[in-house]
């Protein structure tokens, strides 16, 4: 096991929680965290608990987004008419690499950071390598030449692991996805249940 991969399976216990839904997660062997007293945490959360709680799986969800882009985003968030939590939801699914894993070009947000990273993708006819480039509706994403006969993303495409949401319209025969509107929480295909409500209420203490 990579040392990626196990960084990414101590979040789900350390949560206690399967967050991408992912078949290899060691929750779906075992529910303790980890750590040697992992069996014996547990007991009701405070309020503060839950709120953290919610924060560190959100931000966990979206590829263990730094702490200072995270409390960016709920400013901004904050800033925007409306409820502070759909909008917090609306500009993650905003960034390119959630957009690129939607997509299903690749099997998890970790790796659609590093695909993007290594110059693979383009929008809207040109290069971005930037993971937390924002999307627009109406954008079109596409898997550079040289990088559609990588495994990774051949089996990414071919996974029934997860479907491709409806505000995403992907063509997998020629690489290309559309990003067609910014989705309502209720929207986003979440394997767990997320709880954005708290984590406004946690940043605005």
């Amino acid at each position: 096991m990579t040392k990626r991969i196990r960084a990414k399976h101590k979040i789900d216990r350390r949560l206690g929680e399967n967050i991408w839904g992912r078949p290899k997660s060691p929750l779906n062997r075992r529910e303790s965290r980890p750590g040697q007293h992992g069996e014996r945490r547990g007991g009701k959360l405070s309020d503060f608990g839950q709120q953290l709680r919610a924060k560190q799986k959100l931000k966990g969800y979206y590829g263990n987004i730094s702490e200072r882009h995270f409390r960016r985003l709920y400013a901004e968030a904050n800033r925007i008419k409306g409820s502070t939590s759909e909008n917090l939801i609306a500009l993650l699914e905003r960034r390119l690499d959630a957009v690129v894993y939607r997509a299903k070009f690749v099997p998890t947000v970790f790796a659609a950071r590093q695909f993007i990273s290594h110059g693979h993708v383009k929008v809207n006819g040109r290069k971005v390598d930037i993971s937390s480039y924002r999307v627009r509706p109406g954008d079109e994403i596409e898997v550079r030449e040289k990088a559609r006969q990588i495994p990774m993303v051949l089996e990414a495409i071919q996974s029934g692991e997860r479907d491709v949401p409806d505000y995403i319209e992907a063509d997998h025969t020629k690489f290309t996805a559309k990003y067609v509107r910014v989705p309502a929480a209720a929207d986003v295909p979440y394997p767990v249940i997320m709880e954005p409500n708290l984590v406004v209420e946690f940043y605005s203490r």
